[in-house]
């Protein structure tokens, strides 16, 4: 085992991982109205749907899209529309201590499956596969998955703690209501940026 492949693995995907994107901004967004327990179900499908998308990827996803570049246009444009639609739910959603919430925490199947449509998971899984990879190598393909589960259990919980936390400062619905809406605009921001 080469040491410095691994440390060069581990520094990637927390930073990756531990860095402000959709995923995080969703699930400090949960935390805050649902608080950690209701999220989990959310966390698990971050955790275990990138893992499942990696493998993917890294099994011949990645050559796909480097004979079809153009179906990354396509992947950014439903990646759009889709942020677009779930920072609107966010925004429009009425708090959870309110007489009318709606809001709803993600469940496992839908945190998974978001993996597909997310820009900064798939920037960083078609990256770290195509960097720390071999075509031939399934080992090194699974290690990848591996590392970023171990990374990524701690770096949800973190998000969703720190929404946890920011919920007992969030006193009044209007507060919670403000928070909704500024998260929603960082999700859109972060879809910017992912492009």
């Amino acid at each position: 085992m080469d040491y410095t492949y691994l440390f060069a693995l581990i520094t990637f995907a927390f930073v990756g991982a531990f860095t402000p994107g959709p995923n995080n901004i969703m699930l400090m967004t949960s935390g805050a109205n649902v608080g950690f327990v209701r999220t989990i179900p959310h966390m698990l499908g971050v955790i275990f749907g990138f893992a499942f998308m990696l493998i993917l990827v890294g099994f011949g996803l990645i050559q796909i899209f480097q004979t079809y570049p153009q179906l990354e246009f396509i992947l950014q444009i439903l990646s759009a529309i889709y942020l677009s639609y779930l920072a609107y739910k966010i925004a429009r959603s009425e708090p959870i201590n309110s007489d009318n919430s709606d809001y709803k925490p993600m469940s496992f199947l839908a945190a998974a499956s978001f993996q597909w449509v997310n820009p900064k998971g798939w920037s960083m899984a078609l990256s770290v596969m195509s960097i720390y990879a071999t075509s031939s190598d399934m080992v090194s393909v699974f290690l990848i998955a591996l590392v970023f589960i171990c990374i990524n259990v701690p770096t949800v919980s973190f998000w969703t703690v720190a929404g946890k936390e920011l919920q007992k400062r969030l006193k009044t619905p209007k507060h919670l209501k403000f928070f909704n809406y500024s998260m929603a605009g960082l999700l859109v921001g972060s879809m910017v940026m992912g492009f």
